[in-house]
């Protein structure tokens, strides 16, 4: 069956709205420094549940953020089809990770326990904020309550185990913030 992680993809980015009239699009990055989603092709787009590859014709920074010129895109009308989609790479396309250490995109809709098994809900985003990164924790149907928590990522600090093979992630964590 061969190594399920050949199949594996990531999200890099998203495309997050066209850009002037010549089919150019706005990227959101994960990438670090942002700039680096360039160095990763194809990007991959998951299309009617199917994964179609996108090749980029360039990349540039705009402003704060990012613009990329697609492949055959060549009018705003076809560009924006493209809205709202995420950037998958193949994972084997990334560089290793260190023992303990995850992309943002595996921590995403992973399920947050407290150590005495109150579910605060799912890691619906992660957020730089310059001193740590935050964890944006959303009460699910299932959590104790509907709140939603911002979480300082601090491994051993805060978050004491993060399982991908179920899923859910524990954390020492006051449900009453």
């Amino acid at each position: 069956m061969g190594n399920p992680s050949n199949n594996e993809h990531l999200i890099v980015g998203s495309i997050t709205s066209v850009y002037g009239v010549k089919g150019w699009v706005k990227i959101f990055s994960n990438t670090d420094p942002m700039e680096n989603i360039a160095n990763y092709s194809p990007w991959l787009l998951k299309v009617d549940g199917q994964i179609k590859p996108l090749e980029v014709d360039s990349v540039k920074k705009h402003g704060k953020g990012l613009i990329a010129k697609l492949v055959g895109v060549d009018d705003r009308d076809v560009a924006r089809n493209f809205c709202g989609m995420d950037i998958l790479v193949n994972a084997d396309l990334l560089p290793a990770l260190e023992e303990g250490e995850f992309y943002w995109s595996q921590l995403e809709n992973l399920l947050v326990y407290t150590e005495s098994d109150q579910l605060l809900g799912k890691v619906v985003r992660l957020m730089e904020t310059g001193a740590n990164d935050v964890l944006v924790v959303r009460g699910t149907a299932d959590s104790i309550d509907q709140k939603e928590r911002l979480l300082p990522y601090l491994p051993d600090q805060v978050i004491k185990e993060i399982n991908l093979e179920t899923g859910t992630m524990r954390v020492d964590w006051d449900p009453e913030f």
